[in-house]
Formats: C-alpha cells, structure tokens, sequence
C-alpha cells in the first residue's frame, strides 16, 4: 500500500483504495458466516486483512489493513529529491 492511496473510512482499520500491483493475493473468506475477500501477501501468504467493494474512490475498493502487517519505508522518489 502507498500512503498517497489511504484514506479514513471510520472502519477502525488503515484502509486504502489500492494495492501495490503485485503484493497481494485475493481469497474467498466464509468465516463469520458471510463472505468476503482476505487479502494476504504473495510473497509470504500471511494475512493482511479484507477488501470490500464499497469504497468512495473511483476504484470503489476499500482495502482494510491489519495495521500490523504495515511497514512504512521511505520512497526512492523522496530520497532522490532531497539531492
């Protein structure tokens, strides 16, 4: 995820209305008696929360993060504008 893609969704969790093309793969959750979509990372396959198709962005997703599975690293981009 990239900051620039959060938002607030008042749900409690960090949620963005986009993923890194690449990192995450999409599984069906029936758990709680409902169904919805876990993502998990595709490298390691651990769980990084659930997207829901109801988001206020033109993409109208809504990615909820475990804000545990964050880790914040410093753009290139920025790094090289500092030069």
């Amino acid at each position: 995820m990239k900051s620039e893609h959060k938002f607030d969704s008042h749900c409690g969790w960090p949620s963005y209305d986009k993923a890194i093309e690449g990192a995450l793969e999409h599984k069906p959750d029936r758990s709680l008696g409902t169904i919805r979509t876990e993502i998990v990372c595709a490298n390691c396959g651990g769980h990084q929360g659930h997207v829901f198709e109801d988001g206020p962005t033109e993409t109208g997703l809504r990615f909820c993060v475990n804000s545990a599975s964050i880790n914040f690293t410093e753009n290139q981009v920025d790094k090289d504008s500092e030069k």
